[in-house]
């Protein structure tokens, strides 16, 4: 099915508190050639970068954890999340993003890392996209204890995981994060641990 078109679009904000809320109004071509009057609200957060962190060495990979309200109000039982690294943009381009987000949440600091995916995580109803990347960490690069941005109530446990167990933490629910499933069976599935 291909769209045959949008027309009269018209943007109302809903919500500029954390982020914007957009309700869009617009006229949608059907595959018949009708039109129809479509309402849709989008969330804009911006667009963001994550990255997992591994050596292939010691067969370990670098997460983090932290609150994420959103899934504790949904059935997450403590709201605490295992995540690869990540932050948005804020208008560096992504390979700069994670090196910083890196460095903030880590305390690693690196310097080679490969963008794997670019991916919508939720098309429906937020616009961000997201971009992924892995990056190989050792010992020497650690600079600092992570932890993430102070000015930004983060509160961050930086993890440092076997590959294994991180993987059977994915197959046990454990890690149910989705940018971060993807980075670790990319991992799996390419032997970069």
């Amino acid at each position: 099915m291909k769209n045959g078109g949008i027309k009269n679009v018209k943007r109302e904000i809903l919500s500029d508190n954390w982020y914007i809320l957009n309700k869009y109004t617009y006229d949608y071509q059907k595959p018949d050639g009708s039109w129809e009057t479509q309402e849709r609200e989008a969330y804009d957060r911006g667009n963001g970068a994550a990255i997992l962190l591994y050596n292939s060495k010691k067969k370990t990979v670098v997460l983090t954890r932290q609150f994420r309200m959103p899934t504790y109000v949904n059935g997450n039982k403590d709201g605490m999340m295992i995540e690869v690294c990540a932050g948005l943009l804020d208008g560096d381009n992504p390979a700069d993003c994670v090196r910083k987000e890196t460095e903030e949440e880590t305390g690693y600091k690196i310097n080679n890392v490969q963008k794997v995916f670019q991916t919508y995580m939720s098309p429906g109803s937020v616009t961000e996209e997201l971009f992924l990347f892995v990056g190989e960490y050792d010992d020497s690069m650690k600079v600092s204890d992570g932890g993430g941005a102070e000015d930004e109530t983060e509160n961050i446990e930086v993890l440092e995981l076997n590959f294994d167990e991180a993987i059977t933490m994915v197959s046990k629910g454990e890690i149910k994060d989705a940018k971060t499933i993807m980075l670790l069976q990319y991992a799996k599935l390419n032997g970069l641990v």
